[in-house]
């Protein structure tokens, strides 16, 4: 398993931020994110949306940082993407 962090560019409460997914299991997902403090309420779906200032230690604790396309091909490829038309809001 791969876990996969991408650059924090999305605005949202102040901050910019990143996705963390991973590229073939959603429970070791689960388990890094809890390892790294990421909290449970920052899952959506098939990723965390995590704030930039988390980012630089994801890396340092083992994720591959990769641009937001590779995030999203690697993400599909998996079979874990979730696509925004499946998503109930």
């Amino acid at each position: 398993m791969t876990v996969l962090v991408d650059d924090p560019l999305w605005p949202a409460h102040g901050r910019l931020w990143a996705h963390l997914v991973s590229d073939a299991d959603l429970d070791e997902l689960h388990a890094f994110a809890k390892a790294h403090d990421v909290p449970a309420r920052a899952f959506d779906l098939d990723h965390y949306d995590v704030p930039a200032d988390l980012v630089p230690r994801l890396i340092a604790g083992g994720a591959e940082h990769v641009e937001g396309k590779e995030l999203v091909r690697r993400l599909i490829a998996s079979g874990l993407r979730v696509r925004g038309r499946d998503r109930r809001r």
